[in-house]
């Protein structure tokens, strides 16, 4: 659920008046005698999202005011739909297109709430009056990205296994006429993804690789590959209760995976877009993948299984590989991968690794430019030796309990070609805190900063 916009003012439309915390004081003093009273009396100082409800002579409200960083900026926006009495609103200021949009997705956002298995009704959130330069089909294009990579990362693994992830990704294939094939079960051994099955076998919901194609086969090749463990035990190197306490959101990475590939179709990106989402459970069962087992991947590298729970850059690099075979002019993944990028950078940062200096600084411009962080980490080469392993030619898991995140993101590598572009963001997907339009949560991280990117290089 996201919050409403209506096209029209009516008599009873209430205006909102942003407000930069950097020129409040002098905004106050331009204003008449009886709001400088109520601000001052009220303790409004337009800090970024802070609210202050203004009513008229006869007690009605007559205005709102709002405090913003910039007014460009997206998230004060987002307080505005829980806050408010419903009813009728516009935005009461001059703004450019860039600043009408990010202010109108601000309050789509602003109203997100998972209530599916909710048996009360919600409450009915006030409308926003369009305002007049937004770009209505960017708006309701983000907001429905966001808002599908939270849903898939909310709803539990019982009602979002293997086999819902596929179906939500066949559903979206619909939608944009794009090529779906699914590679289930025994099907993965037969076309050379061994290490997605050996990570799923287990599960009574078998493993499964999600292919989704769509665009032009002449335009530039773009490829996305999103991490898709939709429960993780940890296999039979056991998580304890309170580590599976939130492995429902394993399945993030896939779920941003489909949320940038809906975005790019929404907005008809012309670029030749393939997505891949290795789809599986980490579970235990007889059949369960041990320690120090030894696959082959469809790369032809064999990998010793240092750590059950490990599994995650086991099923990316089949996925990574087949996605490098066609040499696109860049691959971006995202997985919910290791929780030391989490102690690294904390759980508001996308830990990004990147092996191409134009790429990455094109990443840290768009990250700035839509206020989606994200924190470049090195591949750093000396820790490759870490992975080494006496019987097999790399190990899933390093030596010792330090650089984690790296040794992670320098497993993935090996199975990119050095010659393509490539970025891997270790995400969070979650919010452990509530913040105005990013409830607590699944989270789309850096998505916005991604496909910034991808539209400044091919649109």
């Amino acid at each position: 659920m996201t919050a409403s916009f209506k096209s029209k003012t009516d008599p009873k439309t209430i205006p909102v008046t942003p407000i930069e915390t950097a020129v409040f004081e002098a905004w106050l003093r331009r204003e008449p005698k009886d709001i400088q009273a109520w601000v001052k009396s009220s303790g409004f100082r337009a800090k970024p999202g802070q609210i202050s409800l203004v009513s008229a002579a006869n007690g009605a409200l007559s205005r709102v005011l709002l405090g913003v960083e910039n007014h460009d900026g997206m998230w004060d926006y987002a307080s505005l739909p829980t806050s408010l009495p419903k009813g009728s609103y516009r935005i009461d200021a001059r703004m450019g297109a860039a600043g009408a949009t990010a202010a109108a997705t601000g309050w789509a956002l602003g109203g997100y709430k998972f209530d599916t298995y909710k048996s009360g009704k919600s409450r009915k959130l006030p409308t926003l009056v369009w305002p007049a330069r937004a770009d209505r089909a960017r708006v309701n294009a983000m907001a429905g990205a966001i808002s599908l990579v939270r849903d898939l990362i909310n709803t539990p693994a019982e009602d979002m296994g293997p086999s819902q992830l596929a179906s939500e990704a066949r559903k979206l294939g619909k939608r944009f006429k794009a090529d779906v094939k699914v590679i289930t079960g025994d099907a993965l051994l037969r076309q050379k993804f061994p290490t997605i099955h050996a990570v799923g076998r287990a599960s009574d919901d078998p493993p499964r690789l999600i292919d989704l194609r769509w665009g032009k086969k002449s335009d530039p090749r773009v490829s996305i590959v999103g991490k898709g463990v939709c429960f993780d035990t940890g296999g039979l190197d056991l998580k304890p209760a309170a580590g599976m306490l939130r492995m429902k959101k394993d399945m993030g990475g896939g779920a941003h995976a489909l949320g940038l590939a809906s975005l790019i179709m929404a907005l008809k990106l012309p670029v030749r877009l393939r997505m891949l989402v290795p789809a599986v459970e980490n579970n235990v069962a007889g059949n369960a993948i041990r320690p120090l087992d030894v696959i082959k991947t469809r790369k032809g590298i064999t990998v010793e299984i240092g750590n059950t729970d490990a599994e995650g850059r086991l099923v990316m690099c089949d996925a990574l590989a087949a996605a490098d075979s066609e040499k696109p002019d860049m691959i971006v993944d995202f997985a919910t991968l290791t929780g030391a990028a989490r102690v690294a950078v904390g759980i508001e940062l996308a830990a990004m690794f990147c092996n191409d200096e134009g790429l990455a600084g094109d990443l840290e411009q768009a990250a700035a430019t839509v206020q989606d962080p994200l924190w470049r980490l090195p591949l750093w080469q000396p820790y490759r030796k870490l992975l080494d392993s006496k019987v097999a030619d790399i190990n899933n898991v390093s030596e010792g309990g330090f650089g984690g995140a790296i040794t992670a993101a320098l497993y993935l590598q090996e199975f990119v070609s050095e010659e393509t572009p490539w970025a891997h963001f270790d995400i969070m997907a979650w919010n452990t805190s509530p913040r105005p339009g990013r409830p607590v949560g699944g989270e789309a991280q850096s998505l916005r900063a991604v496909f910034e990117m991808l539209e400044k290089r091919y649109r």
